[in-house]
C-alpha cells in the first residue's frame, strides 16, 4: 500500500509560481508511476502531468504544458510539480497518485491518492 501526502499549496498571485510536493511511503514509490491531477469547484477532476518511475519519461496536459514541471527523487520518495506562469484558471485542489501503469493520463489508472492540497491563484 502507498499513502501520499501533498504539500506546498497556497495563494499566489497571478503569474507567480509555487512548487507542490507528494511524499509517498510504501517501498514500492520507486517503481510506479506519478501524477498530478487537479478538481476546481464544480469541475470534474482532470490529468496535469505523470511522470515514470525513473523520471526519464513525463506527460503533460496541454493548459499546463511549458508552464508546469513534473519531478521526482526517488532517494525521497517524493514527486513534486513546479509551477510557473499561474493562472486564475489554475486555480483548484491538486492531487498526487500512484499507479503500476507506465505514465496514465487517466484518473482511473491510479491507484492510491492523496488528500490534495489547495492552489489559488488570484488576479
Amino acid at each position: 500500500q502507498v499513502q501520499l501526502v501533498e504539500s506546498g499549496g497556497g495563494l499566489v498571485q497571478a503569474g507567480g509560481s509555487l512548487r507542490l510536493s507528494c511524499a509517498a511511503s510504501g517501498r514500492t514509490f520507486s517503481s510506479n508511476a506519478m501524477g498530478w491531477f487537479r478538481q476546481a469547484p464544480g469541475k470534474e477532476r482532470e490529468f496535469v502531468a505523470a511522470i515514470n518511475w525513473s523520471g526519464g519519461s513525463t506527460y503533460y496536459a496541454d493548459s499546463v504544458k511549458g508552464r508546469f514541471t513534473i519531478s521526482r527523487d526517488n532517494a525521497k520518495n517524493t514527486v513534486y510539480l513546479q509551477m510557473a506562469s499561474l493562472k486564475p484558471e489554475d486555480t483548484a485542489d491538486y492531487y498526487c497518485a500512484s499507479s503500476i501503469l507506465y505514465i496514465p493520463s487517466k484518473a482511473s489508472g491510479y491507484d492510491y491518492w492523496g488528500q490534495g492540497t489547495q492552489v489559488t491563484v488570484s488576479s
